[in-house]
């Protein structure tokens, strides 16, 4: 009889992962009852101004990408537990803030300090994971960490909906909360992961010379690649509910349906596609998961009806589902053992990126152009990355498994 794969993975993993399960899922119900009604309270804050909105939500990962330059290196110097912790607060702080400020630089601020904290989690977070799971499981972890995330967007949108319309500032008030619920957590249950260093290694850090980006070509090309799967990301927490805005009289319960209904497919059929896919080779993997994207993304833009948007909606869950955990899973493999911090931290600027970038971007092209338009070239933008993601691995692969061979000149006289 085949165990329950949640109950076979409490025993494989140890306490700093099912921590970070529990802390991703208070985190997320929170985050997802406040992220997609952020822009609607902005933009009811700022006087109906959809750009100064959007500069507004912008900031934050904008903030992160000059952080994300340094927080993972100082992750593999100082360790994973005190960046996490000092990001967690960090972000309590900056999200409890929303519910005082009432000016466009209050706004601003908040969102400077809230990226701050954000750029500081991930990549220790991500880091510490490639410190205790072994390298043949890790696209499983990350495919649980997934689903933990999905968790809050299964039910955070509708909760988020009746508090918005109750009373939007007890949103941002539980997301605090939250927020620092988990930093006790990690206090409590969670030791340093970071690898211990030999006295040769330490001194090579001390002495460690400036990097050049030119030694890092396969972690640079992947990150950009990825971008315009995170530029979707960025417009459905931005221009998207405004697009829904101008085609769904209820719009603000289509949105938080389609966010709900994609946590609950991701709960209900993550784990079993990693298992699924987990000896699949990655490229293929990817290759599909962009082809699904752009198909998604054109779907937001001209779907009309609410049912065949679900449909869209699934295909998008699909392609997160194979996607996220398989290229965390390259990022972790490529990684130095000693820089595996500042990999996961230059591979996160994708997303700061995007969600920088993005919304100015997607608000300039939804102001002169509308939603359709938008979509549909982020559409064609996808496929083009998707094909030079898809062709980048799989020469990656190739090459790696070029090295392994010959590193064991055994198999090679045995051949």
């Amino acid at each position: 009889m085949h165990r329950i794969p949640l109950f076979s993975l409490i025993s494989k993993y140890d306490t700093a992962i099912w921590v970070r399960v529990v802390g991703t899922i208070l985190t997320s119900l929170a985050g997802f009852m406040m992220r997609p009604y952020l822009v609607y309270y902005l933009y009811d804050k700022l006087d109906g101004s959809i750009l100064l909105s959007m500069l507004i939500v912008g900031l934050q990962p904008l903030v992160g990408i000059f952080v994300n330059l340094y927080a993972g290196s100082l992750s593999d110097r100082y360790g994973r537990k005190p960046m996490i912790l000092a990001a967690l607060v960090i972000q309590a702080f900056a999200v409890g803030g929303y519910m005082f400020a009432s000016h466009v630089w209050e706004f601003a601020l908040i969102s400077i300090i809230n990226g701050i904290g954000h750029a500081m989690y991930q990549p220790a977070a991500n880091a510490q994971i490639s410190d205790v799971v072994p390298e043949e499981k890790r696209a499983e972890v990350f495919a649980l960490l997934h689903t933990a995330l999905n968790m809050g967007s299964a039910f955070g949108p509708l909760l988020g909906l009746l508090l918005f319309t109750w009373n939007p500032t007890i949103i941002f008030l539980t997301c605090a909360v939250a927020l620092l619920a988990y930093a006790g957590l990690v206090v409590w249950k969670v030791p340093e992961t970071l690898p211990m260093k030999s006295a040769e290694q330490q001194a090579t850090a001390k002495n460690k010379q400036k990097i050049r980006w030119r030694d890092h070509k396969p972690l640079l090309w992947i990150t950009l690649l990825m971008m315009p799967v995170t530029m979707l990301y960025a417009q459905v927490e931005t221009t998207f509910p405004l697009h829904l805005q101008q085609h769904f009289e209820n719009y603000k319960t289509v949105f938080a349906t389609i966010i709900t209904f994609n946590g609950c497919v991701v709960i209900a059929l993550q784990l079993w596609i990693a298992k699924r896919t987990e000896r699949v080779a990655p490229y293929l993997i990817i290759a599909v998961s962009y082809v699904l994207f752009a198909v998604v993304s054109v779907g937001y833009g001209v779907v009309p009806f609410f049912a065949l948007l679900l449909f869209v909606e699934f295909l998008f869950t699909i392609g997160e589902m194979l996607n996220g955990p398989h290229i965390q899973k390259v990022i972790s493999i490529i990684a130095p053992e000693d820089q595996r911090g500042w990999y996961f931290s230059i591979f996160g600027m994708n997303w700061q990126l995007s969600r920088a970038l993005g919304p100015v971007v997607g608000g300039f092209l939804f102001t002169h152009y509308g939603g359709k338009m938008m979509f549909i070239l982020l559409g064609v933008l996808l496929l083009f990355a998707g094909f030079a993601q898809t062709m980048y691995v799989r020469n990656l692969n190739r090459k790696q498994d070029e090295l392994a061979l010959a590193s064991k000149p055994d198999l090679q006289v045995q051949a």
